[in-house]
């Protein structure tokens, strides 16, 4: 199969760019509630005590673990990390962490339809401000508790400037497979202006010793929108980039909320971008990117055509998550770590996102579920829809009426009305069986699956979420 058609089209972008949510669940992270703490993720990570008679299928597992540490502080991060330079502090973390992993391998084992682990990710924060050795005992914790497959994705993050050619080969010799690198851009004045000075040369080694090593897929993290990005440094650093040839190539949109992350406050606003000249930075990557042969996958990721992304795509497999794109379809995920987020069957749930509150819910032998929600009927099914949206640029209305058992243009006859407009406007086309994304409405597609969103009818604030170019 070939990749997927797509254009992009700065005018169609312009007149519809607005705020909205990026979906890596549905429903969004802002709507899990106190209501759903460690008592009832207790009672839905189970199903039922296991009964030794019992046919135990195995299902698969995603595992995401946070480690949220940085060396220092980039002014433009909005995750959840703690600048620090204490390894104490950062050792006491771990300390935690593998006695929360020893709680949830005990519960889980609990469950009628066991585990095995076919995808994992570490993130943060900086997964490599810790040395070789922590993270092998780290990743040894997990595989002493959980069954790995032979042939599971397995990925770090990394940050090129706390790890050398042989902390990428102790990576892969603990059994690391896929790796992606932060980079931003490669401009001096750019770096200088979010605090984050990294060597082009530093990096390319990385990336090299990463393919000497065997990883499966490298992935490069670009960031367009940053202080002081022209169009002709973006492109110098999109050049460099594909010339280094990774497997992956992210492209995120710099939201800039300093009301919400405090760390955004050191960015002087007269050094954004324009909105103008920040679609000329998007341009440029999506025409560069193309160009050099990479497909696009979905918001704001591309992937060579024979990754493991764009062939699960091209056959239907493309999923989305927490993390973002994934290959594998029906995976649990297993949360581990200060405010990581997981989903377990129709429940998603969020640890505490202050490192003492975690700590206080370890100590007490509850889990360090903060908040979370179970999803009703109704949010399984929009969830389905925006999915499919998502990863296929396409719905067929058959797959949720079979699924759901419903009448689709009768339960969503106000969405299709509103679908309408969009039509006009050339982000889709409906028909009587399927509606499907047009190549110059797949840079737009939040903005369909924004119609689905049920919340953002009941409540039409859309401030806190960023921008969808």
């Amino acid at each position: 199969m070939l990749p997927l058609p797509f254009e992009f089209d700065p005018q169609l972008i312009r007149r519809l760019d607005r705020s909205g949510p990026r979906y890596t669940s549905y429903p969004t992270a802002d709507r899990f509630t106190p209501e759903f703490g460690p008592d009832q993720y207790r009672t839905r990570a189970t199903d039922g005590e296991a009964d030794g008679n019992a046919v135990r299928e195995q299902r698969a597992l995603s595992i995401y673990v946070h480690l949220p540490f940085c060396r220092t502080l980039c002014f433009y991060c909005a995750c959840n990390k703690i600048a620090t330079r204490n390894p104490a502090k950062a050792r006491q973390y771990l300390d935690y962490l593998h006695r929360e992993i020893g709680m949830q391998a005990e519960l889980l084992a609990r469950r009628q339809t066991p585990y095995r682990v076919a995808q994992m990710h570490w993130g943060g924060g900086t997964p490599t401000f810790y040395d070789s050795p922590e993270l092998s005992r780290l990743f040894d914790a997990l595989r002493s508790h959980f069954e790995f497959a032979d042939d599971g994705e397995f990925s770090i993050e990394v940050d090129p400037r706390t790890v050398d050619p042989a902390g990428i080969a102790a990576l892969r010799t603990m059994g690391f497979n896929r790796i992606s690198l932060g980079v931003q851009d490669f401009d001096a004045e750019v770096q200088r202006a979010v605090n984050r000075v990294q060597s082009e040369t530093r990096t390319l080694a990385v990336m090299d010793a990463a393919r000497q090593q065997g990883f499966a897929s490298v992935n490069v993290d670009l960031i367009y929108g940053l202080p002081k990005q022209t169009p002709l440094t973006f492109r110098q650093t999109l050049d460099r980039i594909i010339a280094a040839n990774p497997d992956r190539v992210a492209v995120y949109n710099y939201a800039h909320l300093p009301a919400r992350f405090k760390s955004q406050r050191r960015i002087r606003d007269s050094d954004i971008p324009a909105p103008e000249v920040k679609l000329q930075l998007l341009g440029l990557a999506v025409t560069h990117l193309r160009a050099a042969g990479y497909v696009y996958i979905g918001m704001d990721h591309f992937a060579r055509e024979n990754d493991a992304l764009a062939v699960a795509q091209r056959e239907g497999r493309l999923q989305r998550n927490f993390q973002g794109y994934s290959t594998h379809a029906d995976c649990d995920l297993l949360a581990l770590g200060v405010s990581a987020i997981g989903q377990i069957g129709p429940t998603y749930s969020q640890n505490h996102r202050e490192l003492d509150d975690y700590y206080r819910a370890i100590d007490r032998g509850q889990f360090p579920v903060a908040r979370g929600m179970t999803l009703a009927r109704d949010d399984l099914m929009r969830r389905a829809v925006i999915q499919r949206l998502m990863c296929d640029f396409a719905l067929s209305k058959r797959y949720i009426e079979s699924s759901y058992l419903i009448d689709f243009n009768n339960y969503f006859s106000h969405e299709l009305q509103e679908l309408e407009s969009l039509a006009r406007t050339g982000l889709l086309e409906l028909d009587a069986h399927q509606i499907t994304v047009t190549p110059k409405g797949r840079m737009l597609v939040r903005n369909i699956c924004m119609v689905f969103d049920t919340y953002l009818r009941q409540t039409q604030t859309l401030d806190k979420f960023s921008r969808v170019i």
